[in-house]
This record gives structure tokens, C-alpha cells and sequence, in this order.
């Protein structure tokens, strides 16, 4: 009896000791993912101060809360419309971009089990890219006046995306099946695109390249509403999905027999996050590998739960590309380089070193 006993309470020990280290290794993702809120926070504040204005990081506090509560901070009326007419919408058109692409190459990654998938390997930039050249060579879109390129990129990459979805529907949603139609559509639509230029103007040429290099600087206040509503919608979904997605790192074997539909699934993910890359994309153009490096990046710091790997990677993302803008904004200051240009050079040392440090299989340990 007294043996019993003691097994009981050596079992509950454990037991205890267990769910409290669980709770520690919670409590320390919890603590990463807060940092680097305030590093965004911390890098939203100094690159608003980058420009020739000399502006100090308390006054681009101070003009933010002014906004809200001007009884409280006084601020320069020159400083203030610099700050929210020019330097502040870039940085969060950044920080918004960088979270979704960063979740949308998370997830991607997670649905088709590979760890090169992302929001441009599986050609919807492309199919963007598409769009814009219809727009603006031959001046024809989807919607008119202003917004013609806008639309056009919008509309295209969401047609690239239901093509690939559709046609794996057609042969069954599998991961391979999906890649497969994905860089099948990739340079179909490079392809096109390249056929554009060729008969293109110097002008023309100008405005397509400007627009494949990508540019944040394009964002005003008036369009945050329809990116803020694609966000609210598209990122509680994807959330959502955390548990599933643990499960069909295992195997969709695995996953159906623990209750996971795993075509559905993919097919769900793969909708919404092409909604939400469809209207990044529409006004950046094409970022490259931040929906790629930013879920490794993640991965490698604060392990494979999607529960915390999904906003970890948006967050990241978030951080590399405001940070890389902030590069591109001054290196060569007064030129601005467009951000997807030095995103690539960051990405590329970075993908290269995953490459020779781990195995495909390890990436979803």
C-alpha cells in the first residue's frame, strides 16, 4: 500500500514538473514573440526619423499620440505632416506587407511540406507581374483610370492562384500537385510578361521594372481601409487553421486519422492566403524571399507549433522588411533603392545557409 503510494506521488511529481516546464516553454515563446513587438515598435520610431527633415524618435511619438490625444503633446505642424503624410505610411505599408507575407509563406510552407514554397515561388507574383504588363502596354484592365495597374495586379494574382488550386482540385489536392502547377504557372506568366517587353516602350519598360523590383513607397492613407479589411478577414482564418497545420506536418495519412481533413484544409489555406497576398502584392510589387526566409527564420528560433509560428513570422517578416527598407531608403540617400532589390541580397546568403544547414526532412522538426 505504502508503495502504491508513493508511486502515485512520484507519478504526480512528474506530472507537475512537467506541465510546469510546458509552461515555461510557453512562457518563453510568449516573451519572443513581445520583443519583437517592441522592435518593431523601436525600428517604426527611428526610420520615421531617416530623411533629410531632422526629426528626433520622441518627436515621432509625440506626433502619434498628438493625432489621438492632441490636449497632451505639441508638435510641429511641419513636422507632423512629414511624419503622417510621408515617412509613417511607408513604414506601416512595411510592417503590414512584412506580416503578410511573412504568414503567408508560413503557412504555405506548412500545407505543402516544402520549404521553398512561398507567395513567388508558386508564380502569383508572376501572375501579377502578368497584369500589370496587360496594363500597362496595351492600357487594358479589369478596372479603369487610376487604379488600372492596381486592379489589373490584384485581379491576376488571384487568377494565377484559383488556376493552380483548380487544377490540383482536378488531380487531387496533393502537396506535389500543387508545387508542380504552381512553377508550371510561374513561367507561363514570366514568359508572357517577357513578350510584353519585348514590344514595350522605354517608358513602358521603365514603369514594368520599377514595379517587378518592388516599391513601398506607393501606399497612401485612403487604401488602408481595403488592406486593413483583407487583414481582419484573412489572418483570424489562417489562425484558425494552427492546429491542423501541426498535424499535417506528420503526413496526410497521420492527419486523416486524427480527424483532419488534409485536401480541404490545403485548399482552404491555399484560398485565403492568395487573398491576402493578391492585395499586397497589388500595391508593392514584387518582395521576394521575405515570405521565404522570414518562416525559417522563425522556425529556427521558436520551433514548429503554429500557434506561435504563424505571428512569429509575420512579425519577422515585418521586422526584415522595414529594416531593409530603412537600407534602402539611405545607403545611397537621396536615391531610394527599391526595397525587393535588397531583400534579395539579404535573402539570398540567408536561403543559401539553410540549404547547407539543414536536410529537407529536418525543416519540420
Amino acid at each position: 500500500m505504502a508503495k502504491a503510494v508513493r508511486r502515485t506521488v512520484t507519478r504526480a511529481g512528474k506530472r507537475s514538473a512537467a506541465q510546469e516546464e510546458y509552461k515555461k516553454f510557453i512562457g518563453r515563446k510568449i516573451f519572443f514573440m513581445i520583443l519583437l513587438s517592441f522592435l518593431i515598435i523601436l525600428l517604426l520610431g527611428v526610420i520615421v526619423t531617416l530623411g533629410p527633415l531632422d526629426i528626433t524618435i520622441l518627436e515621432v511619438y509625440s506626433a502619434i499620440i498628438h493625432k489621438f490625444f492632441s490636449d497632451y503633446f505639441l508638435v510641429d505642424e511641419l513636422t507632423s505632416l512629414v511624419i503622417w503624410n510621408i515617412r509613417l505610411p511607408r513604414v506601416l505599408w512595411g510592417i503590414m506587407t512584412g506580416i503578410g507575407l511573412g504568414i503567408s509563406g508560413c503557412v504555405m510552407q506548412a500545407v505543402l511540406k516544402n520549404p521553398l514554397a512561398s507567395p513567388f515561388t508558386l508564380g502569383i507574383s508572376s501572375g501579377a507581374g502578368f497584369g500589370v504588363s496587360l496594363a500597362i502596354v496595351l492600357n487594358l484592365g479589369v478596372i479603369g483610370g487610376a487604379y488600372i495597374v492596381i486592379g489589373n495586379a490584384f485581379v491576376f494574382a488571384l487568377l494565377c492562384s484559383f488556376f493552380i488550386i483548380g487544377l490540383s482540385a482536378i488531380k487531387g489536392a496533393t502537396s506535389e500537385t500543387l508545387i508542380l502547377a504552381g512553377i508550371a504557372i510561374n513561367y507561363f506568366f514570366i514568359a508572357m510578361s517577357q513578350l510584353f517587353k519585348y514590344f514595350a516602350t522605354d517608358q513602358q519598360l521603365r514603369e514594368m521594372a520599377f514595379w517587378g523590383m518592388g516599391d513601398l513607397g506607393r501606399f497612401s492613407w485612403h487604401q488602408f481601409s481595403y488592406v486593413a479589411v483583407a487583414f481582419i478577414i484573412c489572418i483570424p482564418l489562417l489562425m484558425l487553421k494552427a492546429w491542423d497545420l501541426n498535424v499535417m506536418t506528420v503526413g496526410d495519412e497521420t492527419a486523416k486519422s486524427l480527424g483532419v481533413n488534409a485536401e480541404h484544409t490545403r485548399m482552404f489555406i491555399m484560398t485565403v492566403s492568395s487573398l491576402l497576398i493578391a492585395t499586397i502584392v497589388c500595391f508593392t510589387g514584387t518582395i521576394g524571399f521575405i515570405g521565404l526566409v522570414a518562416p525559417h527564420m522563425a522556425r529556427m528560433i521558436i520551433g514548429a507549433d503554429h500557434r506561435f509560428l504563424i505571428p512569429a513570422s509575420g512579425v519577422l517578416g515585418a521586422v526584415v522588411l522595414v529594416g531593409a527598407d530603412g537600407v534602402a531608403m539611405n545607403i545611397i540617400s537621396p536615391v531610394i533603392i527599391p526595397v525587393g532589390v535588397v531583400t534579395s541580397l539579404v535573402g539570398v546568403p540567408f536561403f543559401i545557409y539553410l540549404i547547407l544547414r539543414r536536410k529537407r526532412r529536418e525543416f519540420w522538426s
